[in-house]
């Protein structure tokens, strides 16, 4: 009688995985001459930091974004 191992849920593809804050992208993915995205208005580097960041540094992160877009 052969046995199969039994099958876990995939891992995530992101260490922080969080639904109390979405993530702002739209999708757009295109960056300015100041290497920020068109589509979510965040930075690169916070971008890049979204994977890793906590629910309170992402809503700082949601935050400047939302400043450079009343700033437009």
């Amino acid at each position: 009688m052969s046995q199969t191992a039994p099958t876990r849920p995939p891992k995530p593809l992101y260490s922080n995985v969080s639904t109390a804050v979405p993530s702002p992208c739209t999708g757009v993915c295109k960056l300015d001459e100041q290497k920020v995205c068109l589509g979510c208005l965040r930075h690169v580097e916070h971008i890049r930091e979204w994977r890793s960041a906590d629910d309170e540094r992402r809503r700082v992160i949601c935050t400047e974004a939302l400043k450079r877009r009343l700033l437009k």
